[in-house]
């Protein structure tokens, strides 16, 4: 990863180039043996084959822009292993990059006439961008499981507890209770630190053969598996039976199917927190706990490290920064090769999620 700020002074090519290279050489393998390189992106980015160029990687190689944003976090590995497992490639160089804070801030959504599509029934109604979406999903989740804005300041003190120890994250000063009550809504029932950071950085991923992972940096953790889908809910809710049902409820069965795991397996998760309550949200879904019972599941600590369930140790977008969604795969990374700022106790198996609402993605990582 690059440093996290607020203003980088770079274009985001330069931010991809430097986290390339910091992957490679995590990986301890040069930039001729990548021969394919794939980002996603959903505004600003860095052109792929100008990385590629950049890093020295020989040519001809595989190179696609994925578009999407949080929704590919997780999933852009299941498009790496397929290219190793067809024999295109053997090794793929994932990225992203993002100038979200000094640059193209997803966030800020103009008002503006003459909206095609489903914007012209939303925009006159101040549904301006992804808060707002999801508030009015939250709003439905809490009613229906009797949640309340303690559960939600549950997530977000947790994950700033986290952060303390991360030397990465941008947000590391504790938050209690007073401060949480005292931070503004942008969106009810969402305060600002219920939302994500908007940073500037980019994050870099080596995945490659076993063979070639065993011999260059023993211990690497194995992608076991991943899927991608989702269904009518909170990111189309003209059409949605269930206003507040996200990806994870979408996702869960056939993930645990396809890494024939269940929910006890799991030692360590990543979870995409774009938003306090998606971490919440989540839990229920993927089955650590039961329906309304979240909020109390974080307020035990079990999502602390020596939890039951230790959920976003470097303290998630919501206080390390967000690099939509791929600085908490790393994460899981280190999580299995126990280098941590804050490591989990032994962890062997790792979940982590990329969201987009009713679509999104999620990978099952496995120690090497």
């Amino acid at each position: 990863m690059t440093e996290l700020s607020r203003r980088s002074g770079r274009t985001e090519t330069r931010l991809a180039v430097e986290a390339g290279r910091h992957a490679l050489a995590d990986a301890r393998l040069e930039a001729s043996a990548v021969d394919a390189v794939l980002t996603y992106h959903l505004g600003s980015s860095a052109p792929v084959n100008h990385v590629a160029a950049a890093l020295g990687v020989h040519e001809p190689a595989w190179t696609n822009e994925l578009y999407g944003g949080g929704t590919q976090a997780a999933s852009i590995l299941g498009d790496a292993a397929m290219l190793i497992e067809s024999g295109i490639a053997s090794t793929v160089l994932v990225y992203r990059a993002l100038n979200g804070r000094s640059g193209n801030r997803m966030g800020q959504v103009a008002l503006r006439l003459g909206a095609s599509g489903d914007e012209q029934f939303t925009l006159p109604y101040g549904m301006l961008g992804p808060v707002h979406l999801f508030a009015l999903a939250a709003q439905r989740w809490m009613y229906e499981t009797k949640s309340t804005e303690d559960d939600l300041a549950a997530v977000v003190i947790r994950s700033r507890a986290h952060a303390t120890s991360n030397p990465r994250a941008v947000m590391r000063t504790p938050v209690g209770p007073i401060d949480y009550r005292a931070s503004p809504y942008i969106a009810t029932p969402l305060r600002r630190l219920d939302c994500c950071l908007e940073t500037d950085g980019a994050t870099a991923l080596v995945v490659t053969r076993a063979d070639i992972a065993d011999r260059v940096r023993p211990g690497s953790p194995r992608i076991h598996a991943v899927v991608r889908g989702g269904g009518p809910g909170a990111s189309a809710m003209d059409k949605a039976a269930d206003l507040g049902r996200i990806f994870a409820s979408h996702l869960a069965e056939p993930l645990y199917a396809a890494a024939g795991m269940t929910p006890r397996d799991v030692d360590v998760a990543q979870l995409y927190d774009a938003y306090s309550f998606l971490v919440l949200r989540q839990l229920e879904d993927f089955g650590f706990c039961g329906p309304g019972e979240a909020g109390e599941f974080v307020r035990q600590g079990q999502t602390g490290p020596s939890g039951r369930l230790p959920v976003n140790l470097n303290g998630g977008l919501l206080s390390e920064g967000y690099v939509h969604g791929l600085n908490n795969v790393a994460e899981a990374v280190r999580q299995l090769r126990g280098d941590s700022c804050l490591p989990a106790s032994d962890a062997e198996v790792a979940l982590c999620t990329g969201f987009g609402g009713s679509y999104g993605s999620a990978a099952v990582l496995v120690r090497g």
